[in-house]
């Protein structure tokens, strides 16, 4: 499989100028069905008004999304002397990545690699997220690990380059690499530019320091603005030419000379998008990195308005990975293992609650909305989640499992250290309590609870756990040595339904990171990357910054336009 240039930012071995001229062909020919279109209905009224649009701003190269992808597509096209606007529907940038723990997934022989001892190269890298025997990799776009692998350390030193700090340590190996590849940003110095102090969401680091180079280098970034659509000179031919974006009830046009990045974060908040791939994902699942930016899905439907093509979408249902993980941090609505929202937050107020930090589920049981267990408490595995999921015999709700609710008592309280009060928990639907189980079961009250619990059931519930506790045994679902009662009031429920994670598959593109349509042909003037990009399912921040960085510089190199 050919090798990918790093200097001129080509793959397949497809000259920048053969590039070009291929496009410009696209574009004779585009214009050329573009008239016949209109013949049968497209209607070239509508296909001139596309040419004739009053755009409001204007740059080479435009983001839709200012996270991780977006970033670095901004700063690599800036290199490249393009001009960049980055547009963003939330009141600051960094995305997900603001939040996230700073882990990226960089390998081939970095500086840092090799300061370590750890031996890589990108054929390693390559060989690893292409095996077969491994389920986070064994669906992977070949043509597309090819070009991460050859642009792991180029891009890791680039980030050096820029600012990023990572902390003294390597960690690894992980998910489908052999060899030790991930390493963790330092956390932003300036404490008000955070959304978050926790020590383990040090992804400021690596997005700031990217915002600072953007900025340096002239961009403009125009947020609270939610793009609306991705603008084509003909509904399905020809090259893309802006985006519509809505910015306090007014629509924005935004014009990209030499091309628009879709880098919108995945689609992981999306209902009916996620449920194209799991029906089961339904609206009770809570998203990770919520309520801080959402994973739409709106670039990934902008871009399918247009012709794009989704690509490996095996990847969002394969079960391994960080597609779904099990709460570490109870009675909230959002309890991503890793990211607590504190009330220092600027987002407290949309948080409302920290969550009770869960140390061991020997100290509760789990059960669902009709108050039954119905797995081990102590797995955290693919099999507990289907369990999560399972039908409960709801008829208004046939897929998703409905909510999941920790049962404990007040010796479980003393024993983990909590505290059940506000502001670690949110009574407004999440936490509940009671003196007796049955008060406790009739006060659950939450927005996707279709039904009531039954209080008898809950009852019947904890008294037969409690048997197990005397026996030593659980008899149900084999939890390991059952060690204490629920017997001791006040007694509680604390939010515990399973939260989404990574969106793994997204819009298909090629090894320039340009948009294709389901018959295969590149979308002139449109590209991807990060967690709305398909075809490389790999967890973490690496990705979406090679890609970015890819799109960037290729948009910037785009002669076919003036």
């Amino acid at each position: 499989m050919p090798r990918t240039n790093q200097e001129n930012g080509t793959v397949s071995n497809l000259k920048p100028r053969e590039a070009e001229v291929t496009r410009r062909d696209f574009l004779r020919k585009g214009a050329v069905i573009g008239v016949g279109a209109a013949t049968v209905g497209v209607g070239a009224e509508k296909a001139a008004a596309r040419q004739d649009i009053s755009w409001d701003h204007e740059a080479d190269f435009v983001t839709i999304g200012a996270g991780t992808a977006g970033l670095a597509g901004a700063v690599s096209a800036l290199e490249h002397g393009a001009s960049v606007i980055m547009v963003d529907e939330n009141y600051d940038v960094g995305g997900h990545g603001l939040v996230s723990g700073g882990n990226v997934h960089l390998g081939g022989g970095t500086s840092r690699q090799r300061k370590f001892g750890i031996e890589d190269t990108a054929d390693m890298v390559y060989n690893d997220w292409v095996r077969f025997d491994h389920r986070d990799s064994r669906y992977s776009d070949r043509d597309l690990v090819r070009v991460f692998a050859d642009w792991n350390a180029s891009t890791f030193e680039w980030l050096i380059k820029h600012g990023v700090v990572f902390q003294d340590n390597y960690s690894g190996p992980g998910a489908a690499s052999t060899v030790a590849r991930q390493g963790r940003t330092v956390q932003w110095p300036v404490a008000e530019e955070r959304v978050t102090h926790h020590p383990t969401r040090v992804g400021s680091g690596l997005v700031r320091a990217l915002e600072t180079s953007a900025r340096r280098m002239g961009v403009q970034v125009l947020v609270e603005h939610r793009m609306t659509e991705i603008v084509r000179e003909q509904p399905f031919s020809g090259r893309v030419l802006g985006i519509v974006a809505e910015h306090r009830g007014e629509r924005v046009y935004i014009r990209a000379t030499k091309g628009v990045l879709v880098a919108t974060g995945g689609s992981s908040s999306n209902v009916n998008f996620r449920r194209t791939f799991d029906p089961r994902l339904t609206e009770e699942y809570q998203v990770a990195g919520e309520p801080w930016t959402r994973q739409s899905g709106d670039g990934e439907l902008a871009a399918m308005k247009i012709g794009a093509a989704l690509w490996a979408t095996a990847n969002q249902t394969k079960e391994s990975g960080a597609v779904m993980s099990k709460t570490r941090y109870i009675g909230c609505k959002w309890g991503y293992s890793s990211l607590i929202w504190q009330p220092d937050s600027p987002l407290f107020d949309r948080a409302r609650a920290s969550g009770l930090t869960i140390f061991s589920w020997q100290n509760a049981i789990l059960v669902n909305q009709t108050g039954r267990r119905f797995w081990d408490e102590m797995d955290n595995g693919y099999e507990y989640f289907a369990a999560c999921l399972q039908d409960t015999g709801d008829t208004k709700r046939r897929n998703g499992g409905g909510p999941i609710w920790a049962i404990f008592d007040a010796e479980a309280v003393e024993r983990e250290g909590w505290n059940p009060n506000p502001p670690m928990v949110d009574l407004e639907g999440y936490f509940f309590s009671g003196d007796t189980l049955a008060e406790l079961a009739t006060n659950i009250d939450n927005e996707y609870q279709t039904r009531g619990m039954p209080p008898a059931t809950l009852e019947e519930t904890v008294a037969r756990y409690n048997s197990f506790v005397d026996s030593g045994v659980d008899e149900d679902f084999g939890k390991e040595a059952p060690m204490y009662k629920i017997q001791t009031p006040p007694f509680y429920a604390a939010w515990s339904t399973p939260i989404l994670h990574d969106c793994l598959t997204g819009l298909r593109t090629n090894g320039k990171s340009q948009v294709m349509d389901y018959d295969g042909e590149v979308i002139p003037g449109l590209y991807c990357a990060g967690e709305s990009q398909g075809g490389f399912a790999q967890h973490g921040l690496g990705r979406c910054l090679v890609f970015g960085r890819i799109a960037g510089r290729v948009a910037a190199m785009d002669r076919s336009i003036a």
